[in-house]
């Protein structure tokens, strides 16, 4: 007989102060707001026993109820600062949670600027975690374009590598990308816990991770005006496959202001 499958839970981060890129996460692309597929990736995948969005907005709360998902109660505006560490709103999201009864043995954050991240991607990424033993978490990573073996770090009108590895004949800087180690940057299309590291180490991540490769334009993020410029061009010209979305779009020319 097999072992319980582990319960996850999806928590989708939508806070409404973005300064970059204005309400960010409700911007209009392809007809629906840009948080609608995430959320329609996510309920198409069919691995979540929840699918909870974290928000201190209630223009946002309307907006991710519309298209499916549930939120219960809104984020305390201390845990949506600019630079308000994950840990916080994870933290505060679960404890509310089992409260309230609900109980995950597992959760994944799945942010709303990743809008080609497809329900098989998920789906991908919840067997390979599942398949893993002794991990505490798994995340989105791609191979880095920009090398940091080719970073400096500058004081003045001086400046040092950020990492001064190499020979001192042929050191990281002054070589050819192919003849570098293959480094890895995470990208912000997923990520998976276990439940406890949360509450037993106050971490979003734990100690032990492992990675999960993302493809194409999976892990693209829209986080700039270019990028945004970019996910139309890639929607238009067919590059890049949006996951459908069954409910009717939701009306943004009343809410969003670009």
């Amino acid at each position: 007989m097999s072992a319980k499958q582990p319960s996850i839970v999806a928590l989708i981060p939508a806070r409404a102060g973005s300064k970059r890129v204005t309400d960010k996460n409700i911007r209009p692309l392809g007809g629906h707001p840009v948080m609608a597929y995430t959320l329609a990736a996510a309920r198409q995948s069919a691995i979540f026993a929840a699918i909870i969005v974290s928000t201190d907005s209630g223009k946002y709360a309307e907006i991710a109820r519309h298209y499916g998902a549930e939120v219960p109660f809104l984020r305390p505006p201390e845990f949506a600062g600019d630079i308000s560490p994950d840990i916080e709103w994870v933290e505060y999201t679960l404890q509310r949670l089992r409260q309230d009864g609900r109980l995950f043995d597992c959760f994944s954050i799945l942010r709303p600027t990743s809008p080609f991240r497809r329900p098989d991607t998920i789906q991908r990424a919840w067997r390979a975690f599942l398949a893993q033993e002794g991990v505490d978490s798994l995340r989105a990573v791609e191979k880095c374009t920009q090398h940091p073996g080719k970073m400096w770090v500058v004081r003045g009108q001086r400046m040092m590598p950020l990492l001064p590895f190499g020979p001192p004949e042929q050191p990281w800087h002054s070589s050819q990308y192919p003849s570098l180690p293959e480094v890895y940057v995470q990208n912000a299309s997923l990520e998976i816990a276990w439940s406890r590291v949360v509450f037993e180490s106050r971490t979003i991540a734990g100690h032990v991770l492992m990675p999960f490769l993302t493809k194409d334009y999976e892990g693209f993020d829209v986080n700039h005006p270019h990028d945004w410029h970019l996910a139309e061009q890639l929607v238009r010209n067919g590059q890049a496959q949006l996951p459908a979305i069954a409910q009717i779009p939701y009306r943004l020319e009343e809410h969003w202001q670009p």
